[in-house]
């Protein structure tokens, strides 16, 4: 009989257990938060805005400033490349400052960035415009996460990721249209004056509205900065994180950058179309966000990830192997290539908050960002070379190629992320200890 009894007591404590894996308690958002959310939403809609603009208005940048494809891949590649560099540089130091002010330094630095690129009059001038942006605009995201980190919870940050995430939608919605809007009636240069002048605004929002994020700094072990992003690059579990979300930008990178030359030269939509391939484009992905979000705080955020991944393989190689086909059929093609794309994005960001210590957030955030652009910049780079053109209106050839590299790289970084999975899960085993 005793044994009985304690077959039952073992028995309710696993149901228990179960009832309490199965029922994970969300917490509400409080009035601080919410306005936190709005404005990181908005900042990296700015952010994420003068990084997409450059596709709508890839091919309208070659003809006018006359470049190569090549010429093109460096263009893009030069913002990810001094993103990379700046990220790295500024981590030893994104942990001893008050986060809102590493905040307004870098996205005023941004702003200017992008004043520069509107008054850009040829590839040289643009390239340096890049550049300089992303010397600012590279470390922002990481800054941002890092605040993420730091007042929201595990259980509330997919929520959170999903909110900000939609800064990507919006921007196809309204952003690009808008910008491509201003471009063939104003001139490329009015989209970059567009940008600055929303940035401006959002760069007071941050001075008025956010409060001082420095509960890190009584963390700190590390005089030297450099010591510092020593220990947090040196840190094996860290590297996991470190190389699963530069994997992750991989395929972003050499997909985007040429999509409108793509889509105006090979499948024949007109410039006078493509911002309602975008509008819908990110209607999708705005509608997917906010489930993908709350789906990421219930369920496995992994399963959630490779379930994306999967959607992504098979329609980036439908996408990229596309011959002239009606608006209406690249429109919804488009439309659930990007819901799959998004669909990994928080999931992946969501799991890699997970992996540092608090008193390490700043600099981790920042390395992986770094790394992020860096190998993004790369492949930029390299899609550049793989894809070519033989005159300023031929088809671009070698598309598919791109395809079945991204495919690739798209099933390596499930493989990385399944490993940041399990180190999420032994965190939280820890800390419920």
């Amino acid at each position: 009989m005793p044994g009985i009894a304690l077959t039952k007591i073992n028995q309710s404590k696993f149901n228990q257990s179960k009832m309490e894996k199965s029922t994970i308690e969300i917490p509400p958002f409080t009035s601080n938060q919410k306005i936190i959310i709005a404005i990181l939403a908005l900042l990296q809609f700015t952010v994420i805005l003068d990084f997409m603009i450059i596709s709508p208005l890839g091919d309208i940048l070659m003809k006018k400033l006359d470049m190569t494809t090549s010429n093109f891949g460096f263009a893009v590649s030069g913002y990810a490349f001094s993103a990379g560099i700046s990220g790295l540089l500024a981590a030893g130091f994104a942990d001893r400052f008050d986060r809102k002010k590493l905040l307004i330094f870098f996205y005023a630095g941004f702003i200017i960035g992008t004043v520069f690129c509107a008054f850009a009059s040829s590839y040289w001038m643009l390239l340096f415009a890049r550049i300089f942006t992303g010397l600012f605009g590279g470390v922002i995201g990481s800054v941002s996460l890092a605040i993420v980190t730091d007042l929201f919870v595990i259980h509330q940050r997919g929520r959170v990721m999903g909110f900000i995430q939609m800064a990507f939608a919006t921007s196809q919605i309204l952003g690009i249209p808008l910008g491509l809007y201003f471009a063939n009636n104003w001139g490329w240069h009015s989209a970059f004056i567009m940008i600055a002048a929303l940035g401006v605004l959002i760069l007071i929002a941050i001075v008025t509205k956010m409060e001082p994020v420095t509960k890190h700094l009584e963390l700190q072990s590390d005089k030297n900065p450099f010591l510092h992003l020593l220990h947090t690059l040196s840190n094996k579990n860290y590297q996991v994180g470190f190389a699963a979300i530069a994997f992750l930008s991989v395929g972003g990178f050499m997909l985007q950058p040429f999509g409108t030359a793509f889509l105006v030269n090979n499948i024949h939509i007109s410039q006078l179309q493509l911002p309602m391939v975008f509008f819908f484009t990110g209607l999708s992905v705005l509608f997917i966000m906010p489930i993908i979000g709350r789906l990421s705080d219930k369920i496995s955020k992994f399963k959630l990830f490779c379930a994306g991944s999967l959607i992504s393989i098979i329609m980036v190689l439908i996408y990229t192997n596309l011959s002239p086909i009606p608006l209406w059929e690249v429109v919804v093609i488009n439309m659930i290539l990007f819901m799959g794309i998004m669909s990994r994005m928080i999931p992946a960001t969501t799991l890699n908050t997970a992996i540092p210590e608090m008193k390490d957030r700043g600099a981790y955030m920042s390395i992986t960002s770094s790394l992020q652009q860096i190998a993004g910049g790369i492949a930029a780079v390299c899609a550049g070379f793989i894809v070519h053109q033989k005159t300023k209106i031929s088809p671009l050839e070698n598309y598919d190629i791109l395809g079945y590299v991204i495919a690739v790289t798209t099933f390596c970084t499930a493989l990385l992320m399944w490993r940041v999975n399990q180190l999420a899960k032994s965190k939280d085993v820890i800390a419920k200890k």
